[in-house]
C-alpha cells in the first residue's frame, strides 16, 4: 500500500485504490475498481459505513450493437453508458478472460475472438442485468424506442395454470411466484442470456438462492395443476439435471458437496427436517429448490412454452425476480411482452394471479423536482426525460394550481420507490454535467468534521503524513497480532465477509497503520504517519447495535522508538485544542497515566485521561505486535478518540 500524504490523491498499483481528500467539503472516501466496490466517508451530516456490491454484466459487443440498432466506437459507447448512469468497466474477450484466470502470458486479440464488453450497473437495477434489459434501456434512452407495454394474457378459468401450495411449506420456504411465457423463439444465445440472467438474479437480489430461488421448465414435458410441498428428504426422489440416474433428496445432499458451484446452496436446507419440493400432475418433480431442477422439464434451444417458479422467504423480492424475468424475455415470445399468469392457491383458500405487472402511480410537484436538482424545467421537459428512462410521466395541476408530474412506474423498475427517485432519473437524462454549479447558502460542516480538519492541517504541520486504510480488516489483525483477546463486548464481525481480509469492522487504527508500515518498511526512515477515521464498536443503545468512533492516531518509526516525539505530539495536540496539563486526578485539563496496554511495552506506556475520561492510550509498540506486521524497526503509537473533545 502507498503511504499517502495529506490532501492529495493516489492511485496505487496493487489494490486499486482511490483516496481524495476535499477541505472544501468534508467528504472522504475511497474505492476499489474490481468485482466488489467498498464505499465509506465522512459526510457533512454523517458518518455512514456501507458496502456496495456493485454487478458486472459481461455482454458480446457484437450482438449488443446488433440490438441496439447501430455501432459505436469504443468511446462514443463509453460515452453512451456515462450519459445513462452506467459504466464501461473493460473490454475484453472470451480468450483473454480464461488467459487471466489461468494467469497465462496475454496475446495479441486474434479477428475471430469475440469482443466483451464488461458493464458495470448499479446494485438494484435488476433489469439491466442481461443484454436484453441493457439495449431496451439505451435505445430507450436515445429515444429510438418506446417504453413497452407489459400485459396478462387474459385466460379462461379452465385454461388457468395453478400451483397449489401445501400447508408444510411453511416450515422452510412459504412463498411460490409463478408465470408462463408461451410461444418463445430461443436460439443459442438467447437461451444463454436466459441462463445467465438467473445466475446474476441468484447471486445479486436472490442472496445466493437463500431469499429466492429460480426454477425455469418446458411446459410441454409436464402437466398441471403443480404443487409445492415440504417433504421429508428419503421420500423426495427424482433425476436432478445433467445427471442420468434417480436420486433421493438426502442422497443429493451428499452428492452435491463436492460439486463447487452447487455445495455453496446446500447449507439453506441442508438441515432442515423437510425440504421443499414442486411437483406437477403426474407427480414429476420439476425442482428441488433451492438447489436443482429435475431433468425431465429441462428447457433447450427448441422449448416453445416456459414455465417459470420462484420459490422465496420473502414475497416481495420473489415478485422483483419474476417480474424481471419475464419483462426482459417475454420480448421474444410469439405475443411481444404479454405473459401468461398462473393462479396461486394457498392451504387457507386464498388465491391470487400471478405474475403482477400492474404499474405504480406516483405524483410529485414539479418543484420539488426543480428543487432537487438546483435546475428550472418546464413540466413537458421534464416528462420527456422521464420517458427517456423507461418512466410514464405526465403533468397536471392540482386544486391549488401547483404543476404536478404524475409518473406511472412500470414493473422493470422496483428501484424507484420515492419521489427522490424519479428526481434522481430526471438528473440522469438531464445530465449531470450539464447542472449548473450553485453554493448553497448556508453549509456549515459538523463540529466533528471540522475538529478533524484542524488536527489534521496541525499534525501535518509537524512533519506527519496522512493514511487512508481500509475500515475492514482479518479477525487476527484486529487482535491476535495486536496480542489482544476478543472478549466479544467490542468488535463488529461481518457474518459472511467475501474473504479473510475483511471479517471484522476495525475497532482500532492501529492495524492499519501498522500494515501500511509494513508494506513500506523499505522506505527511507524515520516514517512519520498519522490517521484521521472512524472505527466501529459494538452498542446495545443503537437501533444498529453497533456506533461509529472517530480515532485520531500517529506512528513514528525509525532507527530509534521515538516515544519522546509521539509524546511531544500528544502535548502539542492537546495544547491546539486549548486543554491545560493537570496533575493527576485533576478533572479540568488532561493528565497521562501509567498503563498496561498488550500492544505496548510494559513501563513503556500511558493512558491519556481528558476530563476525567481514558480516551487513549500511546506508547512503544510491543516487539512481537512489531514483529506481526514484518516490521524490523521499533515504532513508537498514540490512538485517542476525538469526540471527547466535543
Amino acid at each position: 500500500m502507498t503511504i499517502l500524504g495529506p490532501f492529495q490523491q493516489v492511485k496505487t498499483t496493487a489494490t486499486n485504490i482511490t483516496y481524495a481528500d476535499h477541505k472544501a467539503n468534508p467528504f472522504r472516501y475511497f474505492e476499489c475498481h474490481g468485482q466488489d466496490f467498498i464505499f465509506f466517508g465522512h459526510h457533512p451530516t454523517s458518518t455512514p459505513v456501507s458496502l456496495v456490491n456493485m454487478p458486472i454484466v459481461s455482454v458480446g459487443r457484437d450482438r449488443l450493437f446488433d440490438a441496439l440498432g447501430r455501432t459505436y466506437e469504443d468511446e462514443e459507447f463509453e460515452d453512451l453508458c456515462f450519459k445513462f448512469g452506467i459504466e464501461l468497466d473493460d473490454i475484453t474477450t472470451e480468450k483473454a478472460i480464461i488467459r487471466k484466470e489461468k494467469h497465462l502470458e496475454e496475446d495479441d486479440p486474434t479477428e475471430d475472438e469475440e469482443i466483451i464488453y464488461k458493464i458495470e450497473v448499479p446494485a438494484n437495477r435488476y433489469d439491466l442485468l442481461c443484454l436484453e434489459g441493457l439495449a431496451q434501456a439505451l435505445r430507450i434512452f436515445e429515444e429510438c424506442e418506446e417504453i413497452p407495454k407489459y400485459t396478462v394474457a387474459n385466460i379462461s378459468p379452465e385454461l388457468l395454470l395453478r400451483m397449489h401450495v401445501k400447508p408444510e411449506t411453511s416450515l422452510i420456504r412459504p412463498f411460490v411466484v409463478c408465470a408462463v411465457l408461451r410461444g418463445v423463439a430461443l436460439d443459442e444465445a438467447r437461451y444463454n442470456s436466459f441462463i445467465d440472467l438467473q445466475d446474476r438474479l441468484h447471486q445479486n437480489i436472490c442472496r445466493r438462492r437463500t431469499l429466492v430461488a429460480i426454477g425455469t421448465h418446458d411446459l410441454d414435458t409436464i402437466k398441471g395443476p403443480f404443487t409445492y410441498e415440504a417433504l421429508q428428504p428419503p421420500d423426495i426422489s427424482f433425476v436432478p439435471l445433467k445427471q442420468a440416474k434417480t436420486f433421493r433428496a438426502d442422497e443429493l445432499i451428499e452428492f452435491y458437496k463436492s460439486d463447487l458451484k452447487l455445495k455453496k446452496f446446500l447449507h439453506i436446507i441442508e438441515n432442515s427436517p423437510v425440504f421443499p419440493v414442486i411437483y406437477d400432475h403426474k407427480r414429476i418433480v420439476l425442482s428441488l429448490p433451492p438447489i436443482i431442477n429435475g431433468a425431465h422439464s429441462a428447457i433447450t434451444l427448441k422449448t416453445k412454452n416456459v414455465f417459470i417458479e420462484c420459490t422465496a422467504t420473502d414475497l416481495t423480492k420473489a415478485n422483483i425476480v419474476l417480474n424481471t424475468l419475464v419483462a426482459m424475455f417475454s420480448r421474444y415470445c410469439e405475443s411481444k411482452f404479454e405473459v401468461e399468469p398462473v393462479e396461486i392457491v394457498y392451504p387457507d383458500g386464498k388465491s391470487y394471479l400471478s405474475p403482477d405487472l400492474s404499474v405504480y402511480e406516483m405524483e410529485i410537484p414539479l418543484s420539488y423536482i426543480n428543487d432537487a436538482i438546483g435546475i428550472s424545467l418546464e413540466a413537458h421537459e421534464v416528462t420527456s426525460l422521464l420517458k427517456r428512462m423507461q418512466l410514464h410521466a405526465e403533468h397536471s395541476v392540482s386544486a391549488d394550481k401547483k404543476c404536478n408530474i404524475r409518473v406511472s412506474v412500470p414493473p422493470t423498475r422496483s428501484d424507484v420507490l420515492h419521489p427522490c427517485d424519479v428526481v434522481e432519473d430526471v438528473a440522469i437524462a438531464f445530465g449531470y454535467n450539464e447542472i449548473p454549479k450553485r453554493k448553497p447558502a448556508s453549509l456549515k460542516p459538523l463540529p466533528l468534521n471540522e475538529l478533524s480538519d484542524l488536527l489534521r492541517s496541525e499534525i501535518a504541520m509537524n512533519g506527519f503524513t496522512e493514511v487512508l486504510t481500509w475500515i475492514l480488516c482479518s479477525y487476527k489483525e484486529n487482535f491476535a497480532m495486536l496480542n489482544r483477546k476478543d472478549d466479544k463486548s467490542e468488535a463488529v464481525i461481518i457474518q459472511n465477509p467475501r474473504s479473510s481480509d475483511f471479517e471484522v469492522v476495525r475497532s482500532s487504527l492501529m492495524p492499519g497503520i501498522l500494515k501500511t508500515v509494513g508494506h513500506n518498511k523499505d522506505h527511507p526512515k524515520p516514517i512519520k504517519i498519522f490517521e484521521v477515521g472512524d472505527i466501529a464498536v459494538l452498542d446495545n443503545m443503537k437501533d444498529v447495535g453497533a456506533t461509529n468512533r472517530r480515532q485520531l492516531a500517529a506512528l513514528y518509526c525509525g532507527a530509534n522508538s521515538g516515544f519522546e516525539l509521539i509524546h511531544c505530539l500528544v502535548d502539542r495536540i492537546m495544547e491546539v485544542v486549548g486543554t491545560p496539563f493537570v496533575p493527576l486526578g485533576d478533572d479540568t485539563g488532561y493528565y497521562i497515566k501509567r498503563s498496561d496496554e498488550p500492544e505496548f511495552l510494559t513501563g513503556r506506556q500511558a493512558s491519556i485521561f481528558y476530563k476525567g475520561k481514558h480516551i487513549g492510550n500511546f506508547g512503544i509498540v510491543h516487539p512481537e505486535v512489531l514483529s506481526n506486521f514484518d516490521i524490523p524497526d521499533p515504532c513508537s503509537y498514540v490512538e485517542f478518540n476525538m469526540e471527547s473533545f466535543l
